[in-house]
Parts: C-alpha cells; structure tokens; sequence
C-alpha cells in the first residue's frame, strides 16, 4: 500500500471527473458529502438489463467509471466545494489478468478480489491510496509491491504530480524500499518531513 498526495487539485480533479484519464477503472464505491451525503454502490444490478443487454455491453459486476462519473460531478460542481468525497476505483477482470501476466505473478485472476485506487478528498487535500485483496491469505507482498508501481507509472504516463507519504506504505518497506519501487518513475527527493517528493512532471 502506497499513499499518494496530489500536487495539484485543480488538474487531478478535472482528470477524474471530466477527462478520460480513470476511465479504463471500474466504480466499486463512492460517498460525496456536500448539503446531503449521497452513497453509491458500484455493484450493478443484472437484472436491469436483458441478457442481451448484458452480452453485448459485455456488462461486469461493477459500473464502468465512466458511466457514473457524470452523477458524481453533478453532485459536486457549483460555486462551493464538496465537505468530503471518497471513491473507491477497481481494475478491471480483463485489466487484472492482464497486470498479473505482465507482471509474472502466480496468482490466478479469479483469486484477485480487487487491485483499487482510493480517491479521498477532504479539509481540502485529495489522496490516493492503493490497495489489494484476494481470496485467500499469503505473506508475498508481489502483488502489493507490483500494483503500487502500477500506480505510480500511471499517474507519470498522465503527467500528475503527486507526493509518495512513507509514513503510511507497506509494499516497499518504508524509505528504502520506495526508492527501490521509484527508480525510473520520476524525480524524487526527500523532504524535511519525511516525504518523498515524486517529480514525474519534471521527468
């Protein structure tokens, strides 16, 4: 697990709500706080839809973000900021395999429960934070370790600046290891308090 602080706000939010850039992820969960706090359940509702519906939108257990990221941003867009949000983003079955085969990580995608990204936004700072489950219980940290590069390439291919928190990561055992897990991802620096600073705009 990897916590990620987002630079610039203003760029990441309009990434994620307007642009295509987290499409490719699935809706798990969200909860957005503003005059009312409004709760959506990712997990689609099969029987909505007709069996050709459903074959030929090739339909998953969870909404496409893309589909609900329109309800989402008109919850929050107006002249006042949300109090909170946090959504909850998850690779796709398709994407997971293909992550578990580049990646050479014995574990069956059916085993996968989840690869996430978990966007939460509040006292005006957003954070991104990684995260794994699987179906049964092991001590290799691959996976983690894998998904948390993942991750950070991700937002340096997007051109999102973001602060890696140690503090808080797992898979790479603390300062040493994330500069293990960062080489070639950036420009990173230590800060004074403790943070790693990952430059990737500047890459």
């Amino acid at each position: 697990m990897i916590a990620l602080k987002i630079e610039d706000m203003k760029q990441f939010t309009a990434s994620l709500f307007l642009g295509e850039v987290f499409d490719s992820f699935l809706l798990k969960e969200a909860e957005i706080v503003t005059f009312n706090m409004f709760t959506i359940d990712g997990r689609v509702r099969h029987g909505y839809y007709s069996e050709e519906e459903l074959e030929e939108h090739q339909i998953e257990e969870y909404s496409a973000w893309s589909a609900v990221k329109p309800f989402c941003f008109s919850l929050i867009k107006g002249k006042k900021l949300p109090e909170s949000f946090h959504i909850v983003l998850q690779l796709s079955p398709k994407s997971t395999k293909s992550f578990l085969d580049k990646n050479q990580i014995p574990v069956a995608a059916e085993q996968v429960q989840g690869l996430y990204l978990n966007i939460r936004y509040e006292e005006t700072k957003i954070q991104c934070v990684t995260g794994t489950s699987l179906s049964f219980f092991t001590l290799d940290k691959t996976m983690d370790q894998e998904w948390d590069k993942a991750v950070c390439q991700f937002f340096k291919v997007h051109k999102i600046p973001v602060f890696a928190d140690v503090s808080v990561h797992e898979g790479c055992n603390g300062l040493a290891g994330l500069r293990t897990c960062g080489a070639g991802l950036g420009n990173m620096t230590e800060t004074e308090n403790g943070l790693l600073a990952l430059k990737f705009n500047e890459c």
